[in-house]
């Protein structure tokens, strides 16, 4: 294998790890993680919203206070790399969970893609401009009270879910 080679997909990992991180950011509202995925003067437009990191992370971060559970899966990721710019096309579905004040269940499923550019400084890749193209959604039902018996393997948003305790 060509240098060149082995360099493009070294980076083509990095900016999927990214992409991983983001994931496990949203869902485990570890907002450190998900401010490191982008750079300080990156732009998102994500739904309604659109502005800059440090704009989206508290728009984010608060919308995410209302749910109980995210989990998003990432499918298809297509990336062009062009030096230290890169594009990335990556499809996804997240699973949302909540109760908003008020008696209403909200629960839903989106299946949707971000449509991404990377910058690389220094080694390291973070998003530079994100734009979230929302395909579709659907309502579904959460069990909660079923997923309750999990005990300590039930899902947390903090730094006391399962993921974060690494055996010795």
């Amino acid at each position: 294998m060509a240098d060149d080679e082995l360099d493009e997909l070294l980076d083509e990992r990095a900016i999927r790890r990214v992409l991983h991180s983001y994931c496990r950011a949203i869902d485990r509202l570890d907002i450190e993680l998900l401010r490191d995925c982008y750079w300080p003067e990156a732009t998102d437009r994500h739904g309604p919203f659109t502005g800059t990191r440090d704009e989206y992370v508290a728009w984010v971060t608060a919308l995410l206070r209302r749910h109980t559970m995210t989990m998003h899966q990432l499918g298809n990721i297509l990336i062009d790399l062009d030096g230290d710019t890169a594009h990335a096309e990556t499809y996804a579905v997240a699973y949302h969970s909540g109760e908003p004040p008020g008696d209403i269940r909200w629960n839903y499923v989106a299946g949707f893609r971000y449509i991404d550019t990377f910058g690389r400084r220094d080694g390291q890749w973070r998003i530079m401009n994100r734009v979230t193209a929302i395909e579709w959604t659907h309502a579904w039902d959460a069990d909660r009270e079923r997923l309750a018996t999990f005990g300590e393997y039930l899902p947390r948003r903090d730094s006391t879910d399962p993921v974060y305790r690494r055996p010795a």
